[in-house]
């Protein structure tokens, strides 16, 4: 296994379609397949084990579990890309991406060459879908109108719960004084996640440093210390 690839995870409900990624990807140095599967539940967890750099989602068959799945991939390994491929291109399904913070969203008649480079770029940091909304105008526009009406909302509910299921335990552990390494062993995932957790932490509590993050968290409520 190359240690500088680029690890991507393949989900979709066709096994064909999984193998034609496996194909397309064979001879390509820089990106390796390192797993796939449907779309289930259990996934998130296996994933969460040995994050990969990229998850191909295919929402054909099952575009609401597809979407989901994208959630999860984003809250349990959010360093983690996301490219979703469908057939059809529609603006309700690329909105429902964007949301769940995918960087592509493409359709399956791309070519080989296309997602091969799709795929480096997101890795960089860039994020195609964005390139949507040029020829998407209805979409940008939805998404101009649910910010400005859920902002005031979003506000609260950040200043309530910032943090993800996964996130709220981690900092528990940190309120105790564990280690990354610490909180890897007793959650059973690796340290890489947990350092993407924390950093993910100290962002949504604008901390600057663990302490700071945990006092922070105590005081939104978010750290109960049970009394002996």
């Amino acid at each position: 296994m190359n240690e500088q690839s680029i690890k991507t995870w393949v989900f979709s409900q066709q096994p064909l379609f999984r193998q034609g990624l496996h194909n397309t990807f064979s001879d390509v140095k820089d990106i390796e397949i390192v797993g796939e599967a449907q779309l289930t539940d259990k996934m998130s967890r296996t994933i969460e084990i040995m994050p990969p750099d990229v998850a191909i989602i295919d929402i054909d068959t099952a575009p609401d579990s597809g979407l989901n799945l994208v959630n999860r991939v984003k809250q349990v390994t959010p360093s983690t890309e996301v490219i979703v491929l469908a057939s059809d291109i529609n603006d309700e399904y690329l909105f429902e991406a964007i949301k769940r913070q995918a960087a592509a969203y493409l359709s399956k008649d791309i070519q080989s060459e296309e997602l091969i480079n799709i795929v480096r770029r997101v890795v960089h940091g860039e994020h195609p879908i964005n390139e949507s909304l040029n020829n998407r105008p209805k979409v940008a526009a939805h998404i101009l109108n649910q910010f400005q009406e859920l902002y005031q909302q979003q506000e609260v509910e950040n200043l309530i719960s910032p943090l993800t299921a996964r996130e709220t335990e981690i900092v528990n552990f940190m309120a105790q004084g564990y280690a990354n390494k610490q909180i890897a062993v007793s959650l059973k995932i690796s340290e890489q996640t947990i350092k993407n957790h924390v950093t993910s932490i100290l962002s949504k509590l604008d901390a600057n440093a663990r302490t700071e993050a945990v006092v922070k968290a105590i005081k939104r409520g978010l750290i109960t210390f049970q009394q002996e």
